[in-house]
């Protein structure tokens, strides 16, 4: 089973939500720390890893939700 990284984010929590939102949907994840944070109190940064077989799913529920266009007004 080989794993991907998925998404780097600055601060753990955003890592851990994306986990929480892809552990819904019975996708295995895991989160790797990356270091130390360079800037004081706001976590450290880390890599959502998801398995390969998964990728696409977990980027499609991920992404942000498109907007519907409003339709051309005629003048």
């Amino acid at each position: 089973m080989s794993w991907i990284s998925l998404k780097t984010t600055s601060t753990r929590w955003e890592a851990e939500l994306m986990q929480q939102i892809l552990a819904a949907h019975q996708i295995p994840t895991r989160i790797i720390d990356l270091g130390i944070a360079s800037y004081m109190g706001t976590g450290s940064p880390a890599a959502l890893q998801v398995r390969s077989q998964d990728r696409w799913t977990a980027l499609l529920l991920l992404s942000p939700l498109e907007e519907e266009q409003a339709p051309e007004e005629d003048t």
